[in-house]
């Protein structure tokens, strides 16, 4: 097949036939892939990055609620595991009647089916957004055919350009439309994402002819998640053999026949590996299950313990949505006598710094690193995640460490009023908006990778929903800390860290209390990524010929390169 040009990874296209290698995938496919997301990163950010403003000032939420409700909102937007195309509903801000009537400055109370119309659209594009997030990056990467060298070597960047795509619709999201939203109305500033979204569909249906599409070969790779634990504990008691070629697998030319690739033996969670004893399974009918099958149950569980500890980093990204916002709104934000710059602009700053930072790290870090180390990554994906979750610690400490100054200025001053203007620079704020960009580099597109690559063959969608849901939860996770934080720190008439009045309270204290857990589950990273074993696996090449290789390009555990 491969004389006649075809692809060796079985891909076809919407017919179900085998497609060209030379006309069909690899960058011309994804270019249109990366123009739908960036269109539809645009819109969402449109939506996200001014939605605590749009609660405050024009639904007339206190701070605890705002925050509260786009965390909510944000985490089932990332969380949603079904299937949908994206519906943008966000034309209801240019409706007078779906918002509460201001009479000389003093404004009517946000009626009940008022509320429940403009949650009931933002949710519709939560919905929507769970059935494009877990497969679009993964459609992106199938079209590069692991088994053709030239192409798993660009694949190697793929996910670096991909998330920088998505930067630049949230450079144009940060920049123009928080901008427009804020002095040219509400209505316009969410009709532009609306179109823009629907610019992104026909966009991705243009490059249908040549996108390659991958049969999935069993009906429920899921259930292997299930049947091995099961039978493990069928056999708790049977005794391992010593030597592990002794476990149940098929002969390595099935794979081959098949399609499939053969995952190799790992020492972790050993436990596991009764699952797989020949005759061991007391007069069960069913056949033991494979080597191949064990191990991806052991990749899903090693994927969560890593998953557990994105948590607290995804807690930290969400500020730059909320609290950073409306810490922004208290300082000064004049660049002239007649413009001040939107408070939710200042996010553009993190998207620039990635913009930046991508072409760095694929053109400069990557070689540079590679002639070091040997890997075509230049680092192994879980020392990516590494850099970034330092460079996000030191971030949160610079945000701790601005706040403690805002702070210091209102007491100089003798600021007690909630719209009274702090006399400094909204650019202060700037370190922690930059810091977190480079991290991001390091941390979002490594886990993106990560998870995609470890990802047991056939549940490589469920690797991408890692990564999403990762960031739903800590969005969650972050609305949860701040709404106990409110009521345990303002009990009993006390000062709250987190108040309506930001220039009487204490968020120092809260960005304090966020750097102590940020440095506490670096901990837990270390710990964790010591623990993990990369992905082995047994390929063709040669006609028929096996060798193996190692997903992570490192045969050593977590850090260690």
């Amino acid at each position: 097949m491969e004389a006649k040009g075809f692809t060796q990874d079985g891909t076809v296209d919407l017919q179900g036939r085998p497609v060209l290698s030379s006309k069909t995938g690899k960058w011309k496919a994804c270019a249109f892939l990366v123009g739908y997301e960036a269109f539809e990163r645009m819109a969402f950010y449109g939506i996200q990055s001014n939605l605590v403003n749009y609660l405050t000032s024009q639904l007339h939420e206190d701070t605890v609620s705002s925050v509260r409700n786009v965390n909510n909102w944000s985490g089932v937007v990332w969380i949603t595991p079904l299937l949908g195309a994206y519906i943008a509903d966000t034309y209801i801000a240019s409706l007078k009647f779906m918002k509460p009537t201001c009479t000389n400055g003093i404004c009517s109370k946000t009626s009940t089916s008022q509320i429940a119309f403009f949650y009931s659209s933002l949710y519709i594009i939560a919905i929507g957004a769970g059935g494009t997030k877990p497969n679009i990056s993964t459609f992106g990467a199938d079209q590069f055919d692991d088994f053709n060298p030239y192409e798993k070597n660009l694949k190697v960047s793929f996910f670096n350009w991909w998330m920088f795509s998505s930067f630049i619709g949230a450079l144009c999201a940060t920049l123009g439309l928080v901008y427009i939203q804020e002095n040219l109305g509400w209505g316009l500033g969410y009709g532009i994402p609306t179109a823009g979204l629907l610019f992104s569909l026909v966009i991705f249906y243009i490059g249908s002819p040549i996108y390659r599409h991958k049969i999935r070969k069993t009906k429920s790779p899921a259930r292997d998640l299930i049947r091995v634990p099961i039978a493990a504990f069928r056999n708790r008691k049977i005794q391992l053999p010593d030597n592990p070629s002794e476990l149940h697998e098929f002969d390595t030319q099935d794979y081959i026949r098949s399609g499939k690739r053969q995952v190799v033996h790992s020492p972790a969670f050993r436990c596991l590996d009764k699952a797989a004893i020949k005759h061991g399974n007391g007069g069960d009918s069913k056949p033991p299950c494979t080597v191949t099958q064990v191990e991806g149950t052991k990749l899903v569980l090693g994927m969560a313990l890593v998953w557990l500890v994105t948590l607290i980093p995804s807690t930290i990204w969400a500020q730059i949505n909320t609290l950073f916002v409306k810490q922004g709104t208290t300082l000064d934000r004049s660049l002239s006598p007649s413009f001040r710059i939107p408070a939710a602009s200042l996010g553009s700053f993190v998207t620039l710094s990635m913009l930046l930072s991508v072409p760095m790290y694929d053109r400069y870090f990557v070689p540079f690193m590679r002639r070091r180390t040997g890997n075509p990554r230049g680092i192994t994906m879980l020392q990516r995640l590494g850099v970034g979750f330092v460079i996000q610690v030191m971030a949160i400490a610079i945000a701790y460490a601005v706040e403690v100054r805002r702070m210091h200025v209102i007491r100089v001053q003798h600021i007690s009023g909630p719209k009274q203007i702090v006399p400094m620079s909204i650019f202060w704020l700037l370190p922690q908006y930059v810091l977190l960009g480079v991290a991001d580099v390091f941390n979002a597109i490594g886990l993106l990778e990560f998870f995609y690559d470890q990802s047991p063959e056939d549940m490589q969608s469920l690797g991408t929903t890692f990564f999403t849901s990762g960031i739903g939860v800590g969005n969650f996770l972050n609305s949860f800390l701040v709404t106990l934080v409110d009521k345990v720190t303002g009990r009993n008439g006390e000062k709250g860290w987190i108040g309506d009045n930001l220039n009487d309270c204490h968020l120092d204290y809260y960005y304090g209390f966020l750097m102590v857990i940020s440095i506490l589950n670096l901990g837990a990273f270390f710990w964790a990524s010591s623990r993990y074993v990369y992905k082995r696996e047994t390929k063709e090449v040669n006609e028929g010929c096996v060798e193996m290789e190692t997903k992570a390009l490192d045969t050593s555990l977590g850090l260690h390169a």
